[in-house]
């Protein structure tokens, strides 16, 4: 095996790693992704009772499934579930009997115009029973008689999510959210749980301006549980970024916010833009990942969702094509880096106070000039100082000065820690 050597190809194989688990929104499966997380942030794991009520739902009871197959005549499994966790429907209810093709045929699940793909199906909140296959497998089989089984339970127990901390300089929160519910795909949403892991990992690394607050949870009712369990600190979520399909090779796609402008919102389009990567930036519609449960009119948190080609638009789309194969690290790699940047900016979006608006200080008798001696963007340099004070009134923040004035924004945040050494203007 050839060394791992880059980050993209560090997620890539702790893709691979989750890849045969078999997620669901409860049980054991979720418990040993997390203890794999675990092992590269350390995780805060909650275990949250069936029957707790949450918001408008209420925690399901766990399922957890052993084994699962159709066995022929012969006794040769023709749907296995060891070959993969997505043979089954998921949180399927225990069978076990003996019945013909005919009748059999109710239970299963195929893609008829995807013939040798199989399926992901799921049936959470109704108690059912099913297996997913090709229908290549289908059409293969004769009519007869089939042993079916399915050993699984669904009994009272728990949801399990996780948490990792980067605290940062303020109490003042940034919600990264991934969902760990999905058996095995591989982009959505390994993925996205890869680059939340490396993400967290480099954010570790100086002490940022807000604390970043990670979220590992079952999508929808993941997500909502914790919003019921932190409603009374919600206030301190400043902003959030949902994960989501982070690894395919399409360009990048930004969903905003309900709000549509909040600040997370004109960051990432930003950082998009100036980027000149291929992207697309789409309106927040109620429907996805669980950007929609952030941003519920209840809570309506600036909280957008970043992916590469959004759910449902690739053919591979919750299917067994998406496997490790189907996502990149140079994808990977470069969703990483959206993330960075613009957490960057996001970190130093400070509003500043003119402390001298009367006329333009004298910038050369405090040095300020003399600073940019020798610098090749020394006018560029001069500019944002001149930018930054023309708009430090304490409505404008420093991605404001970017915009309007086409400087870098690096450019106009070293002006900004200049001026403010100097005395010039506070925050």
């Amino acid at each position: 095996m050839a060394p791992v050597t880059t980050p993209g190809e560090e997620m890539h194989a702790l893709v691979e790693r989750l890849y045969p688990l078999c997620r669901s929104i409860t049980g054991d499966g979720v418990r040993a992704t997390l203890e794999i997380v675990d092992e590269y942030i350390p995780l805060r794991v909650h275990e949250v009772p069936t029957g707790t009520e949450v918001l408008d739902w209420t925690v399901p009871q766990e399922w957890n499934i052993r084994d699962a197959y159709i066995a022929d005549a012969a006794g040769h499994r023709v749907v296995d579930f060891a070959a993969s966790s997505l043979h089954v429907l998921g949180y399927s209810v225990p069978v076990s009997a003996t019945m013909p093709l005919a009748e059999l045929r109710g239970h299963l699940h195929t893609l008829p115009g995807q013939p040798s793909l199989v399926p992901y199906r799921t049936s959470y909140w109704k108690p059912e029973w099913g297996f997913c296959l090709a229908q290549e497998t289908l059409d293969a089989m004769p009519d007869g008689e089939y042993e079916v089984r399915i050993d699984s339970t669904l009994a009272d127990g728990h949801l399990t999510y996780a948490e990792h901390v980067v605290p940062g300089q303020v109490a003042d929160e940034v919600i990264v959210s991934c969902h760990v519910c999905h058996p095995s795909l591989a982009n959505d949403n390994l993925a996205g749980v890869a680059v939340a892991v490396f993400l967290a990992r480099a954010l570790a690394e100086r002490t940022p301006h807000y604390t970043y607050r990670f979220l590992f949870a079952p999508g929808t009712i993941g997500a909502i549980t914790w919003l019921a369990r932190n409603a009374e600190r919600i206030d301190e979520v400043k902003h959030g970024l949902v994960l989501a399909c982070a690894g395919d090779r399409g360009r990048l796609t930004y969903k905003r916010s309900r709000r549509g402008d909040a600040e997370i919102d004109r960051v990432l389009r930003y950082v998009l833009e100036t980027s000149e990567r291929p992207h697309r930036i789409d309106d927040f519609t109620p429907y996805g990942y669980d950007e929609r449960q952030f941003c519920s009119p209840g809570f309506d948190l600036g909280v957008g969702s970043l992916s590469r080609t959004p759910y449902a638009g690739y053919p591979e789309y919750h299917t067994s094509a998406d496997d490790p194969d189907f996502v990149s690290p140079a994808a990977m790699e470069d969703t990483l880096a959206v993330c960075r940047e613009a957490f960057a900016v996001l970190d130093r979006n400070r509003r500043y106070v003119n402390l001298s608006p009367y006329g333009e200080p004298q910038l050369g008798r405090r040095g300020l000039y003399d600073s940019l001696g020798g610098r090749s963007d020394a006018k560029e340099a001069q500019m944002a100082m001149l930018w930054v004070l023309s708009l430090s009134d304490g409505e404008h923040g420093l991605l404001d000065v970017a915009e309007r004035s086409g400087l870098p924004f690096d450019t106009v945040a070293a002006a900004a820690g200049a001026l403010h050494g100097a005395g010039l203007i506070k925050a």
